[in-house]
């Protein structure tokens, strides 16, 4: 073994690397852009220590409690749902000032009785006919119940991602799709059995995932398994076809390991995966919106925590569907074999 074969090969890989401008600049960026995002994710100035549900008109003037320092007072509009985040300790405590104020309270909820003594001791004396209490039971839901829907997601994300789009860009680059021109083969034709042969292999990786997590951890699942398993049909089309239509004329690896983190990154981090963004920063919230993985992370949650039907999560199909489709279409369009 000499040391010179080794060096020349070693140097020759990174004239390489340093050569290809797109790779070497995602590699500077990326992990500088990452920090910037976090710092304006979490960059709300207010300390929050409790959450509290409003339904109606949060005012004062209905209710001094609503001055409290260091609680968060998030509106509601839907009174059964808001009942159930008190049921699951996914808020403190629900409030409602719409005709004479109530509360509700889980009596097994630590959070939920240092907040309920602030509300009846904002109220004074005369709480007993200003305030109406109602109480709940329910098991609080557990991080890694409520985390588990979205790791599911983001393990089709990234297999869909990677799995289709980067793979692609290597057979261009090996010649492989060079050789499939010379066949019958239309464009269409392939990323369609691409499309197919991910979506056996993401299938069955979440198959497997979902019911042996569930035999390890006993995690709740209340609500359709029909409608779970077309969240993640759906999300899996749209991200298969996203990568798709990244690797449609990409022709560095480098670039598109770039790109595919440009895209998952923001992806895994706004989209609720992680940690509620419930607090953080109003615009990160809106960003969010419009990010597939969030709208795939929140149904499969409110399916699997909250009990939902296929009826309940139909938008968030339709819109994933909807979304791979597009993608399909620009994919087969954009399309170069070399």
């Amino acid at each position: 073994m000499r040391f010179s074969r080794i060096a020349a090969v070693v140097g020759a890989r990174n004239r390489e690397f340093y050569r290809d401008k797109a790779g070497l600049g995602w590699n500077v960026l990326m992990p500088v852009v990452m920090v910037l995002g976090f710092a304006f994710i979490f960059s709300n100035p207010e300390s929050t220590l409790y959450k509290v549900g409003v339904l109606g008109e949060a005012s004062v003037e209905k209710s001094p409690f609503l001055a409290t320092r260091h609680v968060q007072f998030i509106p509601q509009d839907d009174e059964a749902g808001a009942i159930d985040k008190v049921r699951y300790h996914r808020i403190d405590l629900l409030i409602d000032l719409r005709a004479q104020p109530r509360y509700w309270v889980n009596e097994a909820s630590p959070n939920g009785y240092v907040v309920e003594r602030l509300l009846l001791q904002s109220h004074g004396s005369d709480v007993d006919t200003t305030v109406q209490r109602e109480t709940v039971s329910g098991r609080a839901v557990r991080y890694v119940d409520w985390v588990l829907p979205g790791v599911l997601a983001m393990n089709v994300m990234f297999s869909s991602l990677w799995g289709v789009g980067w793979v692609i860009v290597r057979y261009r680059k090996n010649g492989v799709l060079r050789r499939l021109r010379a066949t019958p083969l239309s464009a269409a034709e392939f990323l369609v059995a691409q499309i197919l042969s991910r979506l056996l292999v993401v299938s069955s990786v979440t198959l497997l995932v979902f019911f042996g997590t569930n035999l390890l951890l006993d995690f709740p699942m209340r609500g359709s398994y029909l409608a779970l398993a077309l969240i993640f049909l759906s999300g899996a089309i749209s991200r298969i076809s996203l990568g798709l239509a990244v690797s449609a004329r990409v022709r560095s690896e480098e670039l598109a390991d770039g790109l595919l983190n440009m895209m998952s990154w923001p992806m895994m981090v706004l989209s609720g995966v992680w940690f509620s963004l419930e607090g953080t920063n109003i615009w990160a919230q809106r960003a969010a919106e419009i990010l597939p993985l969030t709208h795939m992370v929140d149904a499969a949650r409110r399916v699997m925590l909250d009990g939902a039907c296929v009826a309940d999560v139909v938008t968030e199909i339709t819109l994933l569907a909807a979304t791979g489709v597009i993608l399909l279409g620009l994919s087969a369009r954009a399309f170069r074999w070399q």
